[in-house]
């Protein structure tokens, strides 16, 4: 038995997912460049940094590799944001954030599926971060490739993860990876 579930995931696998977080910035930079007007996403910035995020196993894996003594050493950001904001808000990962943490703050679009009538139809949502709605187009007037559509990574993502643990798609939260607890926040009593 490995200590961590994500102890056992190969090397190639790990160097695919940084792979894909690699082709994931690139399809997200011609939007960051169209949209840079609107967003005001700067390092510090943690608003979508929420707790209590998991990610699957192979990028836990990655960011494993990547910063051992982060994770040995190093104490998780209190609880209500994410584990891996610094002090001032800042990502200590960011290099090798997971892929959810890539899309954050752009204008964002997703199919659905659903009933009407008895008939299945597409269905299209939008949202963007409310920080990064003023300064372009309303959302509704976007043409669909001025947007990150939301799906194809995370097929990819959830297929890989099938892949290597037999369909179960194993998930690890970002806090449990550190070997030491945050303090945690005590509320007054009332």
């Amino acid at each position: 038995m490995t200590d961590k579930p994500f102890d056992d995931i190969p090397s190639e696998v790990v160097a695919w997912v940084d792979r894909l977080h690699e082709v994931a910035d690139e399809v997200a930079q011609p939007l960051l460049t169209a949209h840079a007007e609107r967003l005001r996403c700067r390092a510090g910035c943690s608003d979508c940094c929420s707790d209590g995020l998991t990610v699957f196993t192979i990028e836990a894996a990655l960011i494993a590799k990547r910063h051992p003594s982060l994770l040995a050493e190093g104490i998780p950001h209190a609880e209500g944001a994410c584990a891996f904001l610094d002090d001032e808000g800042r990502c200590r990962i960011y290099a090798e954030r997971p892929y959810v943490c890539r899309t954050q703050g752009l204008p964002l679009r997703w199919l659905d599926e659903e009933e009407h009538d008895g008939a299945a139809e597409i269905v299209e949502s939008r949202d963007i971060c409310p920080k990064n709605e003023q300064g372009g187009l309303p959302l509704e007037e976007l043409p669909a490739e001025a947007l990150f559509t939301l799906g194809p990574f995370e097929q990819r993502l959830a297929a890989r993860q099938s892949a290597v643990d037999g369909g179960e798609g194993r998930r690890v939260a970002l806090r449990s990876l550190f070997a030491q607890a945050a303090p945690r926040k005590h509320l007054p009593v009332l």
